[in-house]
């Protein structure tokens, strides 16, 4: 008998190829997987300060919001390797693995939640994590000068000064022939005193056993206190608080005389004109 075999019929509509865009956002959903936070980094040929983020990115950006769009077109033209830097410096490693759009995608979703944070009020933490991180809140003069570079886009300095405010003497050593003068400049920042321009001065690091009454009576020795308050650090026994003087020039003696004495109390002693 005879046989008869059906082909299937080939379809003559013209194949719609997806859009880069509709490419993009599968590759979203499934990157976050791929990568995790750096806990701590191994340190490549540029220093990188030892910070982490806590848990992976989502990944859930929508590429039709123009502030996103605009961020990944800025992203698009940057070099591989200023794209792994940036994210290294806030802690996020990418996998070798990773091709350029998909280091690329991560730093846009980076730098889209940290522009989502710095919308809020940034709340002094309780406890800082590290050295650098007390310095950007307790120095405003280094603040400032991190700020600046963070401005210019010099990842390289940013690392250097992070690092040499993490581990001291071991990162100057490391650094200071190809940084000296960046060196030098994040060592005055930190030992510069900022310009007093109010009468209201917030201070940490009084031992605890002088007690609101004897701080205070030590504090008006200064000139005369208008306003007072203080109470017991949870992580040192010390007193934190604040004072506000009658006047600018007994707040500028206040910070002169006691900010960075040493009580022997864990911490040094801080005034801060706010």
């Amino acid at each position: 008998g005879k046989h008869f075999f059906h082909l299937p019929t080939l379809s003559t509509t013209p194949t719609t190829m997806p859009s880069p865009r509709s490419l993009l956002l599968p590759l979203l959903a499934t990157s976050a997987s791929a990568f995790l936070a750096a806990p701590g980094l191994s340190r490549p040929s540029a220093a990188v300060p030892r910070v982490s983020i806590n848990q992976p990115l989502q990944m859930a950006l929508n590429y039709n919001d123009p502030a996103v769009a605009e961020e990944f077109s800025k992203v698009q033209g940057m070099e591989y390797d200023d794209v792994v830097t940036e994210l290294a410096q806030s802690g996020v490693r990418a996998p070798a693995t990773m091709g350029d759009m998909e280091v690329k995608l991560m730093l846009v979703e980076l730098r889209m939640m940290g522009s989502s944070a710095s919308n809020k009020q940034k709340k002094r933490p309780d406890k800082f994590s590290s050295k650098f991180e007390e310095a950007l809140w307790t120095k405003p003069v280094f603040a400032a000068m991190y700020e600046d570079l963070k401005a210019k886009g010099d990842h390289n300095s940013m690392n250097v000064v992070a690092e040499y405010l993490n581990e001291g003497a071991d990162a100057k050593a490391r650094y200071y022939s190809s940084y000296g003068a960046l060196i030098d400049q994040a060592e005055a920042a930190l030992n510069a005193k900022p310009e007093v321009t109010s009468p209201k001065v917030k201070f940490s690091g009084f031992p605890s056993n002088m007690g609101e009454t004897g701080l205070q009576m030590t504090l008006q020795a200064l000139g005369e206190v208008v306003e007072f308050s203080c109470a017991e650090s949870d992580d040192f026994p010390v007193l934190v608080g604040e004072v506000t003087f009658a006047d600018i020039e007994s707040a500028k003696k206040a910070i002169d005389q006691y900010d960075g004495m040493d009580m022997g109390m864990g911490e040094k002693l801080q005034m801060m004109s706010v």
